[in-house]
C-alpha cells in the first residue's frame, strides 16, 4: 500500500474568518478556516488557524508535523469544487508562481518523462504535445538535457512558453476529478 506524502508548507488562497458560508451549521458554531494549496503536491486543503493569529492572503504557512506557528490543524483535503470563488480566482496565479519558483523541477520533467503505455508518453499529457512534438523534445533532450524553460523554448520553437503547458496541466489535474493520470498532483 502506498503511503500518501503529507504537504509541509501551503500558501493561503482564502481566509474564512466565520467558517465556510455553505456550512449548514449556524454561524456561531462554525470554526474559522483557511483554504490553501500545498506547495509540493498542489493539494487543496482546509486548515484551522490558531485563535487570534493574523493570516494573510498569499502567505506561506508551515503545516507539517510538530509545532506550527499559525495553524492549529489541517482539517481536511478538499476538491476544486469546494473552493470559494476567491480561492478559485487566486489558484491559477499561485500555481504559476510556484511553477516559476520550482522551474528546475518542471524542466526535469521534460528531461525525464517516460512512456506510460506502449502508445502514450508522459509528454502527451501536456496540452498541445502530439507525436511529432514529443519526438522533437526527445531528440533535443537526448543531445543535451534542458536546463531551463528558456532553453526549452529556444531549442523547441513550437513551445514558446513551456511553463504555460505545465501550469495548464496542473490546473486540469486540480479541476477535473476524472483525470486518469496525475503527473504533478496527487489524486
Amino acid at each position: 500500500m502506498k503511503v500518501e506524502k503529507k504537504e509541509v508548507n501551503a500558501v493561503v488562497l482564502d481566509i474564512l474568518a466565520k467558517g465556510h458560508p455553505e456550512d449548514p451549521r449556524p454561524p456561531y458554531k462554525r470554526e474559522p478556516l483557511v483554504q490553501a494549496m500545498g506547495l509540493e503536491q498542489f493539494k487543496l486543503l482546509e486548515l484551522v488557524p490558531k485563535a487570534n493569529v493574523p493570516i494573510e492572503l498569499y502567505e506561506s504557512l508551515y503545516i507539517g508535523d510538530g509545532e506550527r506557528e499559525k495553524i492549529e490543524r489541517v482539517k481536511r483535503r478538499i476538491g476544486y469544487e469546494e473552493l470559494t470563488q476567491t480561492a478559485r480566482g487566486e489558484l491559477p496565479f499561485l500555481v504559476e508562481k510556484e511553477v516559476k519558483q520550482r522551474e528546475h523541477d518542471f524542466v526535469q520533467f521534460f528531461n525525464t518523462a517516460v512512456p506510460i503505455t506502449p502508445k502514450m508518453h508522459m509528454l502527451h499529457l501536456l496540452p498541445g504535445i502530439g507525436k511529432k512534438l514529443m519526438w522533437e523534445i526527445l531528440d533535443a533532450r537526448n543531445r543535451k538535457p534542458f536546463d531551463s524553460f528558456a532553453d526549452i523554448a529556444a531549442r523547441i520553437k513550437s513551445i514558446p512558453h513551456p511553463e504555460k503547458m505545465i501550469i495548464s496541466r496542473i490546473m486540469e489535474e486540480l479541476q477535473n476529478k476524472d483525470v486518469k493520470y496525475h503527473v504533478f498532483t496527487t489524486k
